[in-house]
């Protein structure tokens, strides 16, 4: 609640925080619970929102500082062409490559906050969604929890893409792919919109 109460209040970092010790609490009392999935959900919400947050401030300072920058360049250019006598082709000709420049540099820097695409490796074979329990079978084909043991129970005990047979005591958390995954989404707020 409290973390919810923080997101309302548009303190994301403090929301994001407060909900993750309650997904903590949550996924230690019982894993499959519907509470776990909701506060999942809160929990992407705010880290988006925060990241939303911060990114538009970024683009926002960026654009500023592009501006500020192609100014200073007119500035120079038109200094140039009062100085330069006979030389107008290559001043104007330095002052567009100037201008390029400038502008790769500033779309370099925008690209973290570009939204593309999620990794095949980051994502379940069955929903396609990126991993927030993964766990890998003996095949070595990884899920996420919730989805293969539903499927288990469902379906019938197999692996889905190799056909073995597969028991949910045979799941084995793929903690490499959790940390990947968090490390992607720490670098790429975006894909929390995913969900």
């Amino acid at each position: 609640m409290l973390g919810l109460a923080l997101l309302q209040k548009q303190e994301y970092t403090g929301g994001a925080k407060e909900l993750e010790k309650a997904l903590d609490l949550g996924r230690g009392a019982d894993q499959n619970g519907y509470m776990v999935e909701e506060i999942w959900q809160e929990l992407a919400k705010a880290k988006y929102l925060q990241w939303e947050h911060v990114s538009s401030k970024r683009s926002w300072e960026l654009q500023s500082l592009k501006d500020a920058c192609e100014s200073a360049l007119k500035v120079e250019h038109v200094f140039d062409i009062s100085e330069a006598e006979g030389f107008l082709d290559e001043v104007s000709a330095s002052h567009l490559n100037q201008l390029e420049a400038l502008g790769q540099v500033f779309r370099k820097a925008a690209e973290a906050d570009t939204p593309s695409e999620v990794p095949d490796h980051l994502c379940c074979k069955i929903t396609l969604d990126i991993l927030r329990d993964p766990v890998i079978t003996p095949s070595g084909v990884t899920y996420e929890r919730a989805v293969i043991l539903e499927h288990l129970e469902k379906v019938g005990r197999f692996d889905p893409i190799t056909r073995e047979r597969l028991l949910p005591s045979q799941l084995v958390p793929n903690l490499a792919i959790k940390e990947a995954v968090q490390a992607f989404l720490d670098r790429n707020g975006w894909a929390y919109k995913v969900w």
